[in-house]
């Protein structure tokens, strides 16, 4: 029987405390300071609404990164093209989030001229949790959709094969409504990659068979990975040409757009990404959109739950609990992610965080 995905939380620390850390191992490490700022904001707002795999779990990654000369630390991204409502950078394997949230404040300057501003990144540095961007946009009343992928690995194989081909490919759409805004964050594969190396470092399986063995048998035990099997795409063996689809076209806009990706034969966690702003008020307006979407997640509201399930939630409301959680009592951090990134901690002279229990 497979164990269940959770374990056990440990402390909870102060959110404003954990970005001070977050920033000060990176600027330490040789990140300009601005951009470890940002890249901690995100790693930190991922644990806060609950995307652990994507938050201050990446540091020691992101770190050892560093350490190996595989993220560059300074500077600008090279512009490749910029038509004003179309930009492409190569991202010169910048800090993901950093290049992610410089593009969107460069897309929200023009969106009044311009009303859709979309940007295309390749060959930047992992971008890290897609639900901290989608929420950034929705504040400011806007609708933001994101892709990204990683041309450096292949976990998920194609539908009906065995040989993995494509990446996780998540992707993300924000939109505000008059209450909560809507956070759509998921991917084209049934897990990722972070997950399933979670999973194999813990000696734990999925609860279900969500990936396939080199021989085609779908699996729960994520240390196939290892030996040739794959992650399926969204619908498993059953509907995987919905997921197959999905991360065919997640691939193909963020690099193709930025014109950067496998056929480069890129190594390690190189992302590229396609993001596109939209401001409502260059259409019907705001409230006529949020008129529109209220209705919408009124009636997902209204839906009577399944027999044994709870209330039905939008997208991205749990999360947003959780965040609201973590303001008030502080941000629950899993056992081993501060002790994994001791090392840094003893080579810089930062000190590890209390815990506020």
């Amino acid at each position: 029987m497979s164990a269940p995905m959770t374990a056990a939380l440990a402390a909870r620390h102060d959110a404003g405390v954990l970005r001070r850390f977050a920033t000060e191992l990176f600027s330490a490490s040789g990140m300009d300071p601005d951009k470890a700022e940002i890249v901690a904001a995100v790693l930190v707002e991922a644990d806060m609404l609950g995307h652990d795999t994507h938050g201050l779990a990446l540091a020691t990654r992101y770190l050892t990164e560093i350490d190996n000369g595989a993220m560059t630390l300074t500077g600008e991204p090279e512009v490749i093209s910029d038509r004003g409502a179309c930009l492409t950078w190569n991202g010169r394997r910048l800090p993901g989030p950093w290049l992610v949230v410089k593009a969107m404040e460069i897309a929200f300057a023009r969106l009044e001229q311009h009303g859709i501003v979309s940007v295309a990144i390749g060959n930047g540095h992992h971008i890290g949790c897609l639900a901290a961007y989608a929420q950034r946009a929705a504040a400011r009343g806007k609708v933001l959709t994101i892709h990204s992928c990683a041309p450096g690995v292949a976990t998920v194989a194609p539908f009906g094969g065995l040989r993995a081909a494509l990446s996780p490919a998540p992707f993300a759409i924000g939109f505000p409504t008059q209450a909560d805004p809507v956070m759509i964050d998921i991917s084209a594969s049934i897990t990722t990659n972070n997950m399933a190396l979670r999973l194999s470092q813990e000696g734990r399986r999925y609860p279900n068979p969500w990936l396939m063995d080199a021989e085609g048998e779908p699996t729960d035990d994520p240390t196939v990975l290892q030996r040739g099997g794959t992650v399926l795409p969204a619908g498993g063996v059953d509907h995987g040409q919905k997921g197959y689809g999905w991360g065919l076209t997640a691939e193909a806009l963020s690099q193709g757009l930025s014109g950067q990706g496998r056929a480069d034969g890129p190594k390690g966690m190189v992302n590229a990404v396609f993001l596109q702003l939209i401001d409502p008020e260059a259409f019907a307006g705001l409230d006529a959109f949020t008129r529109q979407t209220s209705a919408i997640a009124d009636k997902c509201h209204a839906s009577p739950p399944r027999p044994g399930m709870g209330p039905v939630r939008l997208p991205g409301e749990g999360g947003l609990r959780r965040q609201e959680a973590a303001e008030r009592g502080g941000v629950p951090l899993r056992d081993g992610i501060l002790d994994a990134l001791q090392p840094w901690v003893r080579r810089h002279g930062v000190a590890i965080p209390p815990a506020l229990n």
